[in-house]
């Protein structure tokens, strides 16, 4: 079910980003959110791959692993990229609060995958919080994306 909403997820985004593509690729914040949630959003899906293929715990274990870490490389780098750009609060920008969801996400999904590569099964319970919580987050975040639009698009038409 989680790998689902992740392919989904993912396909509205496109959808969502080639609709506003103008706003995107011309608004730094924009587009690097909308890139990133996608990244976010393909992490979660390999973890459900991951979690399907029959392996043993330990080797799922450490694939859950390898994902984990390389998707907490996305908040950190977003965090670090926004954070160069001027003007970069407000307008659906950098929210330190949505990053640090992010960031608490693939904390909770290390735990549990370091957890399940030790051999405790407990350890899925934190993989799928971590999981829900990622596809939480990258929902609110693309609703940021798309509210800090829909404030240029008005203020645009307020001008003419």
């Amino acid at each position: 079910m989680l790998g689902s909403s992740s392919a989904a997820l993912i396909g509205l985004l496109f959808v969502a980003t080639s609709l506003h593509l103008a706003e995107i690729s011309n608004e730094d914040v924009f587009r690097l959110r909308a890139e990133f949630t996608t990244l976010i959003l393909v992490s979660t899906l390999l973890d459900a791959t991951a979690i399907l293929v029959p392996q043993p715990m330990r080797v799922l274990g450490v694939a859950l692993l390898v994902v984990e870490f390389w998707g907490l490389s996305f908040p950190l780098t977003l965090l670090s990229r926004v954070l160069k750009i001027p003007g970069k609060r407000g307008r659906g920008g950098v929210s330190f609060h949505r990053a640090g969801f992010f960031i608490a996400g693939y904390c909770v999904g290390i735990v549990g995958a370091a957890a399940v590569a030790a051999g405790s099964e407990w350890g899925m319970y934190c993989v799928t919080i971590s999981y829900a919580s990622l596809l939480i987050a990258s929902i609110w975040n693309g609703w940021k994306i798309m509210e800090g639009i829909g404030r240029d698009e008005r203020k645009r038409a307020k001008v003419k």
